[in-house]
C-alpha cells in the first residue's frame, strides 16, 4: 500500500507541474496575443491544455483520496481550479479582459503555491519515511 500512495503521490506532483506550466504558458500567450497575429491561435490552444491539465490533477486528485485514503483536501482545490478555468473560458469568449486577466494571475499564484506544496510536502514525507 505505502507504494501505491508514492506513485499518486509523485502521480498529483507531475499533474501540478503540468497544471502550473499550462497557466504559466497561458500569461506568455496572453503577451504575444496583444503583439502577434498568431498569439491567438496559441492562447486558444494553451487554454484547452491548461484546462486538460486540471482535469488531470482533478483526477490524481480522487485517485489518492477514494482509493488511496488520502486527504480530501487536494479534491476540493482540484474543483476550485476547474471552476475557475471554466470561469476563464467564457469571460475570454467574452473578451471581458478586465476580469479575464486577474482571475488568470489568481490562478496562477494558486497554481504555484499548489507546486510548492506539493514538491516540499513530498521532500519532508520522504525524509521521513
Amino acid at each position: 500500500m505505502p507504494e501505491q500512495k508514492t506513485r499518486v503521490g509523485t502521480f498529483m506532483r507531475i499533474a501540478a507541474a503540468l497544471q502550473t506550466a499550462g497557466v504559466f504558458f497561458q500569461a506568455v500567450t496572453a503577451g504575444l496575443l496583444l503583439s502577434t497575429e498568431y498569439g491567438e491561435a496559441l492562447h486558444g490552444a494553451g487554454a484547452r491544455g491548461m484546462y486538460a491539465a486540471s482535469m488531470l490533477y482533478a483526477l490524481a486528485a480522487v485517485l489518492g483520496w477514494r482509493p488511496g485514503g488520502g486527504p480530501v483536501g487536494p479534491v476540493l482545490y482540484a474543483a476550485g481550479m476547474l471552476v475557475l478555468a471554466s470561469l476563464q473560458v467564457v469571460l475570454g469568449i467574452a473578451h471581458v479582459a478586465s476580469v479575464h486577466v486577474p482571475l488568470g494571475v489568481l490562478m496562477f499564484g494558486l497554481s504555484v503555491l499548489l507546486l510548492g506544496h506539493s514538491v516540499v510536502g513530498g521532500r519532508l514525507r520522504a525524509r521521513t519515511a
